[in-house]
Formats: C-alpha cells, structure tokens, sequence
C-alpha cells in the first residue's frame, strides 16, 4: 500500500482535526494503532507540526468526510499522476553517468577473473545488460580493443561483500551441478585467514643477524693487508742481462 509522504506529521493533523478512529489513521499512516493512540494523548510527535493531507494533494475532503461516517472504512490515497513510476524497479543497479564509461573494464575483469558468474549476476553488480556482456564474452564489443580490465570494487560499481557473495553462490551452484572446482575457484572461496595459512611464511623481521659480518660467511678468510705483495715490488724484477754480462 503506498503511504503518504511524511507519515507521522500527517498522522498529527488527522488526529487533531478529523474524528477518525485511531486504527484508520494508523492504517492510513502506516504506524502502529498505540503509536497514534501516543499522539493523541501527547506522548508522542511532541514538537511535530501537523502536515495538511488535503493541501498537499493526499487526501480530499470528501474521503476523510466518508471514513469519519463509516468506522470500518479505509483511507485511500489521493492519486497523484506524478508519482507514477516511481516504485523501486526490479533489474540492474543505476550506475551514475560518471561511472558509465567505466562499466566495461568492469564486465571485462568480471568476465575474466570470474567466468562462473551468470550474465544475471554481472548484470547486478555493475548494472549493465546481458547483450553487452555477451558483446565483451565474445569479443564482439565495438570498442573492444581499448577495453582494458579493472575491478569493479575499485571503480566503486559494487561492494567487496557483494561479489564475494556473487561468487560464493555461483561456485556453489556449480558444485551442486556436480561440477568439480578449479584450483582458482576453490581458492576464491578461501578466508583471509586460510588464504595467508596457505602462503609460504616470509620472516617479519631480520632476527639473528644483527651480528652478521661477511666474514661469517667466506670459509677462505682473506689475508692481513700487511701480508700481501706491494704492487711495485711486482713490476720491478731483476733484469737478466746484467747477470749474463758479469758472469762473461
């Protein structure tokens, strides 16, 4: 039932100027029948200025007129052409305008790192069509070529919660189906907490080789610098001809 806009603020002025019944305004209001009962004895909506249904296009005179003369009758609200189409839709999330050129990279990453997700669930989590999907499955997309992948929840198209959730649901379907689990499928499905246990442990700290020399290391410790041969000794050797001059 559609329920008129600000509920209790209209509620107070039925109850101060009609003679309905507290159950016709609370039915009319969508509150409680104590909830009513409370702010006609002053306990509740102290403070609240009383909201005209007739002024503001909700009611007529003539309705509120016809429910105070039969007790067991219900208010209807007043029809207003402009609200139509104003109810919560079923199918895709809005995406705002800013985010539309995005939503490709989105489909493109969704498409590739999660294959097991329905066209439908693609489809909810970055609001997109199922034609368009299909268009970047197949590779038929007009600007596929400068499509480049990239997460959704880093664009800010869908919660991490959300596609973990469209995940789970969808590896669990498949293994319902009797279909077995890919190696990446299983480890998507993983906690954090099992996903680290898995990962070889890397040390936090540097411990134990606060002390480390490279010498600890070498098993040939090299010599003393006073122990090795200067460089001009190298160079300036006896020459053998003066030898053999001394010895003619």
């Amino acid at each position: 039932m559609a329920l008129p806009i600000m509920q209790k603020a209209t509620a107070v002025w039925l109850v101060d100027n009609t003679t309905l019944t507290f159950k016709q305004v609370a039915d009319f209001t969508g509150l409680h029948d104590l909830e009513v009962q409370g702010i006609a004895d002053g306990e509740v909506a102290q403070g609240i200025k009383g909201f005209d249904p007739i002024v503001n296009n909700q009611l007529t005179a003539e309705e509120i007129k016809r429910c105070e003369e039969n007790p067991k009758a219900k208010l209807q609200l007043k029809h207003n052409p402009a609200a139509e189409g104003e109810q919560k839709r079923k199918g895709p999330r809005y995406t705002p305008l800013s985010k539309r050129q995005d939503r490709p990279a989105a489909i493109a990453w969704l498409v590739k790192f999660h294959p097991e997700l329905t066209d439908g669930q693609v489809s909810k989590l970055v609001g997109t069509t199922k034609p368009t999907i299909q268009s970047i499955r197949d590779r038929t997309h007009w600007n596929i070529a400068n499509i480049q992948p990239v997460d959704p929840v880093a664009l800010g198209m869908c919660k991490q919660g959300e596609l973990d959730a469209a995940v789970a649901k969808a590896v669990a379907k498949k293994a319902k189906d009797g279909e077995a689990l890919t190696d990446d499928e299983k480890l998507r499905l993983m906690s954090t907490d099992e996903s680290l246990a898995s990962e070889p442990k890397v040390p936090a700290a540097m411990e134990g080789l606060e002390n480390f020399t490279f010498s600890d290391t070498t098993e040939d410790k090299p010599e003393r610098e006073d122990d090795l041969p200067d460089a001009d000794s190298l160079f300036n050797l006896p020459k053998g001809g003066d030898d053999d001059e001394d010895e003619d």
